[in-house]
């Protein structure tokens, strides 16, 4: 059988020692304004790298160890996927049973789909809903939306590709697949979550959401340089649940999960438990929707695609199955070789310069196992996110300085007050704030702030929320009479993070 190859030590590929990860981390930590990181490698069974690096907060200075916790954010979606197998081990559900058997309120785009929309579907991206669609209801924290809000709001979106031919990536499907779980197992995706994988498996320093870390002495703090300098940002809140991106673990218990996923489910001392069968790890290891291939011929890639929860390609013929995961001030990397029994992970608590940091650091350390050259990945990659902001920033300082010149130009607010209405988003309202013409979306208390003229009917509003660069352009169309009827948003960063899909908005008016 294919996984008992996982077993056996390659010894065509090098051996990588703890001394030179320390060499490699340390070295990124001087590229890379990140506060602190931890990183650990397991290899042939055993943990070979657990470590932690730099603080876990710029104010207090105390030291990040292997046991200190991080939001993993995505990387929690393989969590979810293998709570599923569990429950179709138990015979509760199939992975091509409809949506609408166990969930009859979930709704889609058209009758068809939501006819046939299978739990696969929910995990695996291809809905033909675009990418991050309706992430809004949650980014930023502290909106309102509810469960049975998320399951209505399908119907009002609009598809960009048609079903099940195109990957657009999806958060909202894998909150619906935790709903899922709790539907058919009687507890919430947490408490899920917790019995039946972080418990069997030790991950006893792992918490399925935020609010049930109890002791928080070893916690991360969050942390962004979207200012230029890095400061401590708010952890990011619950969502509805976890399943999409709520878990908070740590390297070391890492290790335990990268292991299970390396053996094929099995886990324990001596590989005689299991949490979920070969057959199961194989359909989440499967390529469900395709990719594109990136055609580097250091790699000889020939296939990318997704699984569910894992993207899966190839390496110089070995197996790659990876994730990675973004909340405000934390972000991380898990990447598996099975063929090499090898896996990385690595988590960060610094926005944005942690994903340079985590990216080059895998990459060389899985280079070093190739046994290719040194390609200077963190070099490259410090380089290319320096010039990503560079070019970023000089759209959005240009925008800023034309609402800096324009700033004396006479504007009739009152053609533009009042409350305007997104069927899934809800309302938001443009009112005097003082002297000053305001938004705020009355569903997203972080989503207000000032509407500063940019040129004809479009504005620019730079969010109270600044943990994230969301700032954004409102644009106005106005009736025959000259009075606003409808606002479009849009991000002014190109480098703006796609959960932030204002795009997706369509705001007609509905009072004064």
């Amino acid at each position: 059988m294919l996984f008992t190859l996982f077993l056996v030590t390659n010894s065509t590929h090098a051996q990588v020692s703890s001394q030179q990860i320390d060499s490699i981390v340390h070295y990124a930590m001087t590229k890379f304004h990140v506060a602190g990181t931890a990183v650990a490698v397991v290899k042939d069974g055993k943990v070979i790298h657990s470590k932690g690096y730099g603080v876990k907060s710029i104010n207090t200075k105390e030291p990040v160890n292997k046991h200190t916790q991080f939001a993993i954010a995505s990387n929690s979606k393989a969590f979810t996927t293998a709570g599923l197998a569990i429950l179709v081990e138990e015979g509760k559900i199939n992975w091509e049973d409809k949506v609408k058997a166990h969930i009859p309120e979930f709704t889609m785009y058209n009758n068809y789909v939501e006819e046939n929309f299978s739990i696969l579907d929910l995990v695996t991206h291809r809905s033909g809903l675009p990418l991050g669609i309706g992430d809004l209801m949650f980014f930023p924290d502290g909106t309102d939306f509810t469960m049975q809000d998320l399951l209505a709001s399908f119907q009002h979106f609009k598809a960009s590709s048609a079903f099940r031919t195109k990957w657009d990536y999806d958060n909202l499907l894998y909150l619906v697949a935790g709903e899922l779980i709790a539907r058919k197992s009687g507890m919430t995706w947490e408490a899920f979550t917790k019995t039946r994988i972080l418990e069997p498996l030790g991950m006893d320093n792992t918490y399925a959401s935020l609010a049930e870390i109890k002791d928080t002495s070893n916690l991360s703090a969050s942390h962004t340089t979207e200012t230029g300098e890095i400061k401590i940002i708010p952890t990011f809140e619950e969502m509805m649940n976890g399943a999409a991106g709520g878990i908070f673990s740590n390297v070391d218990d890492l290790c335990q999960w990268m292991l299970l996923q390396l053996h094929a489910g099995k886990y324990g001392e001596n590989l005689d438990k299991e949490l979920f069968s070969a057959t199961n790890h194989d359909e989440m290891w499967k390529i469900h929707t395709v990719m594109g291939v990136n055609k580097n011929p250091r790699y000889n890639s020939h296939f990318s695609g997704y699984g569910l929860g894992w993207f899966v390609s190839d390496v110089l013929g070995n197996m790659k199955v990876e994730h990675t995961g973004g909340l405000p001030g934390m972000l991380s990397e898990t990447v598996l070789i099975p063929d090499m029994n090898l896996g990385i992970v690595i988590l960060t608590n610094t926005s944005d310069d942690g994903a340079g940091l985590f990216s080059s650091v895998s990459q060389t350390i899985l280079d070093k196992y190739l046994k290719l050259d040194d390609f200077k990945w963190i070099d490259k990659y410090s380089d290319y996110l320096k010039s990503k902001e560079k070019k970023g920033d000089a759209v959005t300082d240009k925008v800023w300085e034309t609402v800096k010149n324009n700033a004396s130009n006479p504007i009739d607010t009152q053609k533009y007050i009042g409350v305007y209405k997104d069927n899934w988003f809800g309302t938001c309202e443009v009112f005097m704030k003082k002297d000053q013409l305001w938004l705020q979306f009355h569903r997203s208390p972080k989503l207000n702030g000032p509407l500063q003229f940019y040129e004809a009917e479009t504005f620019a509003v730079k969010w109270e929320y600044q943990d994230m660069n969301a700032d954004a352009f409102v644009t106005f169309s106005l009736d025959e009479n000259g009075k606003a009827k409808n606002m479009k948003l849009k991000g002014i960063s190109p480098n703006i993070d796609f959960s932030f899909d204002f795009h997706d908005l369509d705001l007609n008016r509905v009072e004064e």
